[in-house]
Formats: structure tokens, C-alpha cells, sequence
């Protein structure tokens, strides 16, 4: 009997993702489209056959991805500053890194099992391309180009904030809290993966899905419970003591960074948008006498 058990698991966690994933379609097809948009959108995309989007798809990723790692090229002053005080933000929060880690890993046990198992299993890759991939089709299937505007989107930000960190672990090698090593302890190059967590990747995958998803919704209590939801898994690597609180936090704003890069991109390549006003956010750090915290604007 005990050799089943896997399959069962992973049925069930299949089950949840399609739920899941038929949950997120209704809310983003529930945006709507203007009739006017929507019909020409829909001529277009039914004179076009699945192939042919797909490689213009594909394409929109590719492009999106590389997009994402040109922009700091073209960056000017405004870019700049947001990108130091990112840094200057980490830095302060190295400060309490071990603090930090030893009061989350004390936290673990008082947690329900049902959150830290969706934290850690849900910014893994596999459950992530699942998901992303699973919405794609959808979009792809039904010829919607909101849903494959959304599935491009989450699959080019994912893919280009996990090259990104994957490289980053390695050329840093920063030790994880659980190998018993300080937070001040690198090691470049090293294979062992207790050297690789700066930044979080299940934070990175987590959180650009939801930053992405959230961008389908005006209402800010909405887009506010998605970026909860969106930091659990990243939370949960402090729980487990595989992240300190920098590596959660660098993976949230380069999160941030990458699917505001490749949105941008996709406003030439697709002509249905999310929401047809600015969309304005801002992320910032507050620091003050016991307080520590970072806001969010939208």
C-alpha cells in the first residue's frame, strides 16, 4: 500500500492546482473586455490557428525574458534611485538577518501544516510550471487573449527571475541558516546547495506569480490578498531556516522588477490590456525606532 501514497499525493495537489487554476480563469475572464475590443480581438484570433499563436507566444517570452535583462541598460535617474535604495534597504535588513531567522524558525511549530506545506511546495518549479503552463494552454485552448497575455507573462517572469537567481546563488554562495554557519558566511562557487540561498527562488516564483496575477484586478483589498498569498511560500523558507530575511526580501523586489520589465514589453506585442488605466505601485521600506516594514501602494 505504502507505494501509492505518492501518486495519491500528487493527485491530490493536482486537483488543487486545477481548482486553483479554474478559480483564477472566471476571475480574469470576469474583468471583462470592452465590446468593441473584444470583437476585434476575437476576429483576430479566430483567423489565426493554435500554432500560429503559439509561436507568437513563444516568441512574447523569449523577447519578454530578454527584455527584462537589457532594461537596466536604458536606466535613468529615477531607475537608479529606485535600484539604491533596494540595496540600501537589503542592507539595513542584513543588519537583523540573524535575529530574524532565529525568532521565524522558533515560529515554525505554532504554524497550521496545511500553510507551510503550500509554502513549501508551491514555489517549487515543478508546481509553478504547472500552474503558469496550465493557464497558458487555457488561454491558447479558448483563444483568449487576456488568459495567453496572462500565461506569457507569468512564464516569461518566472523563467527570467529563476536564470536570474539560479546564477546568483552560485557566483554569491551565501550559507543557509539550517548549515549551522553565519549570515556573513560565502563560499562562491560552491555545489553544495547550503550555499546557495541568495536570493529565495521559491520566494522569486511565488511572488512574480502573484505580482503578475494581481496586475488583472483594479480593486486594491483584491490585489492586496494576492500579494499575501504571493509571500507565504518566501515566509515559509524562514520557518524552515533555508532563507535569511535579505535573500526573501531581494527575491520580492527583483519579483517586482522583472514582471513591471516584461509587462511593458508585452503593451507592444498584445493589444488587450489588463486594465486600461496607469497602473501605479510603489513598494517602500519604513524604517523607524522598533518599527520595521515595507509598504505598498497601488
Amino acid at each position: 500500500m505504502d507505494k501509492y501514497v505518492p501518486n495519491r499525493i500528487f493527485r491530490k495537489k493536482g486537483i488543487m492546482i486545477s481548482i486553483l487554476l479554474f478559480f483564477l480563469v472566471g476571475l480574469v475572464r470576469s474583468q471583462g473586455q470592452s465590446p468593441v475590443s473584444a470583437q476585434t480581438q476575437n476576429t483576430y484570433d479566430t483567423a489565426q490557428t493554435n500554432w500560429q499563436l503559439f509561436k507568437y507566444d513563444m516568441g512574447s517570452v523569449f523577447g519578454g525574458i530578454g527584455y527584462s535583462y537589457t532594461r537596466p541598460l536604458h536606466w535613468k535617474g529615477k531607475q537608479w534611485k529606485t535600484f539604491g535604495a533596494t540595496m540600501a534597504g537589503t542592507g539595513i535588513l542584513y543588519i537583523f538577518d540573524e535575529e530574524t531567522s532565529e525568532f521565524s524558525i522558533n515560529q515554525k511549530e505554532g504554524i497550521p501544516r496545511f500553510i507551510r506545506d503550500y509554502g513549501t511546495k508551491f514555489g517549487s518549479p515543478q508546481y509553478n510550471y504547472m500552474f503558469t503552463g496550465g493557464l497558458y494552454l487555457t488561454g491558447l485552448l479558448t483563444k483568449n487573449t487576456k488568459l495567453r497575455r496572462t500565461g506569457v507573462l507569468l512564464v516569461a517572469s518566472a523563467t527570467s527571475a529563476g536564470l536570474l537567481q539560479q546564477l546568483t546563488k552560485s557566483l554569491v554562495g551565501r550559507a543557509r541558516p539550517v548549515s549551522g554557519k553565519t549570515k556573513d558566511t560565502f563560499d562562491p562557487f560552491n555545489s553544495s546547495r547550503d550555499y546557495h540561498t541568495f536570493p529565495s527562488g521559491h520566494t522569486m516564483l511565488a511572488f512574480t506569480n502573484a505580482y503578475a496575477i494581481a496586475k488583472q484586478f483594479r480593486n486594491p483589498w483584491v490585489k492586496a490578498s494576492i500579494y499575501s498569498v504571493g509571500l507565504v511560500p518566501g515566509i515559509s523558507r524562514l520557518w524552515d531556516g533555508e532563507h535569511w530575511l535579505t535573500d526573501v526580501a531581494l527575491g520580492v523586489a527583483i519579483s517586482i522588477f522583472t514582471v513591471e520589465s516584461i509587462d511593458r514589453y508585452l503593451d507592444g506585442r498584445y493589444s488587450e490590456k489588463y486594465n486600461e488605466h496607469e497602473k501605479k505601485v510603489s513598494w517602500n521600506l519604513n524604517f523607524a525606532p522598533g518599527q520595521l516594514g515595507v509598504t505598498a501602494r497601488f
